[in-house]
């Protein structure tokens, strides 16, 4: 308990003596030695700490992935998956494929009844949404190549945050009244055992909340690597479960998963480099063709956020998103996805010239129903760091909705993922409420779902410039890409780049999303009178950044202020 007070103690020491190193908002954080910028300012603390001792920049993604998944569980995991881009300071770059897979007894058909229909949102909800888990085997694989400290000392802090417990705030209190009202259904009871107080009473933000279950599981984790949840206690305590509750998964599922190191898909902008996640991650090469096309136009004369900008984005993002639904998935099991031309030069020009300059185009639905894309939860969670030695990473996972199916593995003290709704459902069949039947998501076994997670990092002459990701399910890819055109176009701070406000479009349905601040009644009329459908909706993710200064050798980080909790922190 004393090392959590400590912690919590020297955070808030950091936070009011100096603010520069601690702050959000349109004013970066500055560093000298390195930055860890995150969703939850403990984890953030914890990736900052392991820097100071010398460790690299994976060190210290690895020990703040932990933590967040001990003090951030709506997104924060081990029972979920996500993706890890590397560039080193010598140029060295490569990622980590640790997306949850679908078990052997997964059949294309499994969440349908017998009407052909989807039976009881079982692709979202219950245990036939559970993929298997790839989080800590990406972790460890990770530390084995690139790690420096010993893994147990980076699992320490999870740990102690786990066992002797932390502040509960009010950014959980809508998920623990979920977990109340549902504490009697057999299904949910370890969850209420592992966030209500005496698995009966709701935690107030400021009470401590201890998991002393999870501490366990992280234990053997942390005494044994990735065998310590794939194989023996806590591989058994999963697939128990599953098999007293109708689950798929089994200990031969979890013994079988292998995360892999993947070549990044790569590509430049007005003369940098981007480097982001290949497939089973759409966000790179969906990122990357949305920036060719891009840099077929003056964007920066156009004027930040204006109608003519906005109009452009679009243009970029609905080409984008049609290649990335009729193209992307799983490269294990789509060997012919053509994705050197996707992220061509050639194909973009010939893209950007379909585009006029005052006239919406019309999303083509000759082999689609409008709206056909399936919904993707924002409930993601991003890491970004920079260590001394100018190594950088930029790490997103998740546990697909918030608090992922809301299910926690009795004994074990942890959630588990409901990734299996981001396969397409039923085979063929695409409808107006939200369901793709496209060949390439479908459900095989073993086979990884596509994702719109987009870690990336911007290079200058062979360095790494800038870090950045966000959560926010299909709006990830355009969070990501509006950051980068604010910083690289519009010459904006990273914390300016990261706090505009944005906008999305993704093909179809045939609709733009503004964020209901930030931009001006004039400029959506005009916009609309180029033939734009326009809806306002809430905060759009919640991006993580880091650019490095290397000519005045600073950092600036910054920690979107649409995070409740989060922080950028650096030294």
């Amino acid at each position: 308990m004393r090392k959590i007070k400590s912690l919590i103690c020297l955070f808030l020491a950091i936070s009011f003596y100096f603010p520069a190193f601690s702050q959000t908002g349109r004013t970066p954080v500055m560093g000298e030695k390195g930055m860890v910028v995150t969703s939850h300012y403990l984890a953030s603390e914890v990736g900052k700490e392991v820097l100071v001792k010398g460790g690299n920049a994976v060190d210290a993604s690895i020990a703040t992935a932990f933590a967040l998944a001990v003090t951030l569980p709506s997104a924060g995991n081990i029972g979920g998956g996500g993706f890890l881009v590397y560039h080193g300071s010598d140029g060295h770059k490569t990622t980590f494929n640790f997306r949850e897979k679908a078990p052997l007894a997964a059949t294309p058909n499994m969440f349908l009844g017998e009407d052909g229909k989807i039976k009881e949102n079982s692709n979202h909800e219950g245990l036939l949404s559970v993929g298997v888990p790839g989080t800590v085997a990406g972790l460890y694989k990770a530390h084995q190549t690139m790690g420096s400290l010993s893994w147990q000392e980076l699992l320490q802090p999870a740990v102690d945050l786990a066992e002797n417990g932390f502040e509960s705030t009010h950014n959980m209190n809508w998920f623990l009244n979920w977990v109340k009202d549902h504490k009697n259904e057999e299904i949910y009871v370890a969850t209420a055992k592992a966030f209500l107080k005496n698995g009966e009473e709701i935690y107030k933000p400021g009470e401590t909340w201890k998991q002393p279950e999870l501490a366990e599981t992280l234990k053997r984790i942390q005494e044994n690597g990735a065998d310590g949840f794939y194989k023996g206690k806590t591989a058994k305590l999963i697939a128990d479960y599953m098999k007293k509750h109708g689950g798929l998964i089994t200990e031969e599922d979890l013994a079988k998963y292998e995360a892999e190191e993947l070549e990044p898909v790569t590509g430049t902008y007005r003369g940098h480099e981007i480097i982001s996640m290949p497939p089973p991650s759409s966000g790179g090469v969906a990122l990357i063709e949305m920036l060719n096309i891009l840099e077929n136009f003056d964007v920066e004369n156009s004027g930040h956020n204006s109608a003519a900008s906005l109009h452009l984005l679009t243009e970029a993002m609905r080409r984008g998103y049609a290649d990335r639904a009729l193209h992307l998935g799983d490269p294990n099991f789509n060997a012919e996805m053509p994705i050197a031309k996707l992220i061509s030069k050639e194909y973009a020009k010939d893209l950007a010239g379909g585009i006029e300059v005052k006239k919406a185009s019309v999303s083509d639905s000759a082999n689609f129903n409008n709206a056909h894309l399936q919904y993707e939860s924002p409930e993601t969670t991003h890491i970004s760091v920079v260590d001394k030695d100018g190594n950088v990473v930029s790490l997103t996972y998740t546990l697909e909705h918030s608090y992922g199916s809301k299910i926690t593995v009795e004994g074990a003290g942890f959630l588990l993922n409901n990734e299996m709704g981001d396969f397409n459902p039923i085979p063929g069949y695409t409808d107006s409420r939200g369901l793709i039947g496209t060949a390439p998501n479908l459900v095989a076994p073993e086979k990884r779902m596509l994702s719109s997670m987009t870690p990336t990092i911007v290079a200058k002459d062979g360095k790494p410039l800038m870090v950045i990701g966000s959560p926010g399910g299909r709006t990830i890819i355009n969070t990501v890409l509006q950051v980068i055109v604010n910083t690289i176009d519009y010459k904006m701070n990273i914390a300016q780049a990261i706090e505009s406000p944005r906008i999305h479009h993704q093909w179809l349905p045939d609709q733009t999303r503004f964020e209901y601040w930030g931009i001006s009644p004039d400029t959506k009329r005009i916009y609309e009178e180029m033939g734009h459908e326009v809806y306002e909706g809430g905060n759009q993710g919640q991006a993580m950044g880091i650019y490095i200064d290397v000519a005045n050798n600073h950092i600036y980080g910054a920690a979107d202020s649409r995070s409740y909790d989060g922080r950028a922190i650096g030294y």
